[in-house]
């Protein structure tokens, strides 16, 4: 007598809608840093990234940052709604774009550029 197993495979559920969101937060995070160097760098995007007087071209730089970020945010989603992806992966992709998106507004190292 022998008898048969079946195996079901376990669901896949997809992820991605999430790793979206943590990658996105990771690339606005280091585009908060790179701009910040750009504008502090170049007078002519100083003056360009001023969007509000009092806090001059923190305004532009923090607004522009908002928008990649939310830019990234619908495209990374738009293409990994539905699918499964490789989160240790991301996370560590938006970890380290995180890490150094902080280290560029830290004043000795933007003073490096």
């Amino acid at each position: 007598m022998t008898t048969t197993e079946t195996h079901a495979t376990p669901a896949v559920r997809p992820n991605g809608s999430g790793a979206a969101a943590i990658l996105s937060a990771g690339i606005g995070s280091f585009a908060v840093g790179l701009l910040a160097i750009v504008a502090d760098q170049s007078s002519s995007l100083k003056s360009l990234f001023a969007f509000y007087k009092p806090t001059g071209s923190l305004s532009g730089v923090t607004t522009v940052a908002i928008l990649i970020w939310l830019f990234a945010w619908g495209i990374l989603e738009w293409r990994w709604r539905n699918k499964a992806v490789a989160l240790g992966r991301i996370q560590a992709a938006a970890l380290a774009l995180l890490g150094v998106g902080l280290l560029l507004t830290f004043p000795p190292i933007a003073e490096l550029f």
